[in-house]
């Protein structure tokens, strides 16, 4: 378990994204039901609608985080070096969050704008997260 230790920085990342994910849930349900939708209704593709952001930040977010799960984990397992393991889950992490900011406040334009780049750095550590593990495993 002291070989964990040295990667606390990653097991934190995950784990906050994934209490913004479960938090992100009755919040992004609210916002539907307060427009009349059904459970599971998702609200009319309209960037301008904050219930629509809302629903669309959420699901991108339950996308993601399994594969910055496998990945964060699978380099931890791997035992690759904890330094950029643990760099690059925070700034994936970190990434995430400004995005879901940036998402829900509908902050520039919906392609290719600010929230792109982010979900784009964001990907990228994943990306290489996952090479780092493959390296390690062989």
């Amino acid at each position: 378990m002291e070989t964990f230790v040295e990667y606390g920085h990653a097991v934190a990342s995950v784990v906050a994204f994934t209490l913004v994910v479960l938090f992100m849930a009755p919040l992004t349900a609210l916002a539907k039901q307060g427009k009349g939708l059904a459970p599971g209704a998702t609200p009319e593709q309209d960037y301008s609608d904050k219930a629509y952001r809302m629903n669309r930040a959420y699901l991108n977010g339950t996308e993601t985080l399994p594969a910055f799960l496998a990945v964060t984990f699978a380099a931890i397992l791997m035992g690759a070096n904890p330094f950029w393991v643990n760099l690059l889950a925070s700034i994936a992490l970190v990434a995430r969050l400004v995005m879901l900011f940036v998402h829900i406040r509908g902050i520039g334009s919906p392609n290719s704008g600010l929230r792109s780049v982010l979900y784009v750095g964001g990907w990228a550590c994943m990306f290489v997260l996952g090479i780092m593990a493959l390296v390690a495993a062989f």
